[in-house]
C-alpha cells in the first residue's frame, strides 16, 4: 500500500466516523420532531372535540334564550293590553259615574248644612 492509499483510506473511515456522529443527533432529532407531531395532532383533535362541543353548547343556549324572549314578547303584549283595558275602563267610570257621584256628593253636602243649619238656628258657619 502506497501512502496515499493510506491517506485516502483514513480519510474514507474519518468521513464515515464523521457521518456515524452526526447521524445520531439526526436521528433523535427526527424522533423528537415525530412526537411533538403526535402531541400536536392530540391537542387540535382535542381542541375540535371541545369547539364542537361548545359549539352546540352556544346553539342550544341560544335557542332557549330565543325562546324565553318569545315568551317575554308574549307576557309584555298581554300586559300592554291589560294596561290600555284599564286606562280604557277607568275612563269610562269616569265619564258615566263621575259626573253624577260628585253631584250626588255636592247635593248631600248641600243638604246635611242645611239640616245642620235649620238645627242650629240658622246661624251660619256653627258646627256642634
Amino acid at each position: 500500500m502506497s501512502v496515499g492509499e493510506i491517506a485516502g483510506l483514513l480519510a474514507a473511515v474519518a468521513l464515515v466516523a464523521l457521518v456515524g456522529i452526526i447521524a445520531v443527533p439526526i436521528i433523535k432529532l427526527g424522533r423528537t420532531v415525530d412526537e411533538f407531531t403526535r402531541v400536536v395532532r392530540d391537542l387540535r383533535n382535542e381542541h375540535v372535540a371541545k369547539t364542537a362541543t361548545t359549539v352546540d353548547e352556544t346553539n342550544e343556549l341560544l335557542a332557549s334564550t330565543n325562546a324565553q324572549l318569545q315568551r317575554v314578547d308574549a307576557i309584555t303584549s298581554n300586559a300592554q293590553t291589560v294596561t290600555t283595558n284599564a286606562a280604557a275602563l277607568s275612563s269610562l267610570f269616569s265619564a258615566t259615574l263621575g259626573g253624577p257621584l260628585v253631584r250626588t256628593a255636592a247635593f248631600t253636602y248641600g243638604v246635611r248644612r242645611a239640616i245642620t243649619g235649620r238645627r242650629d238656628g240658622g246661624r251660619r258657619g256653627s258646627r256642634r
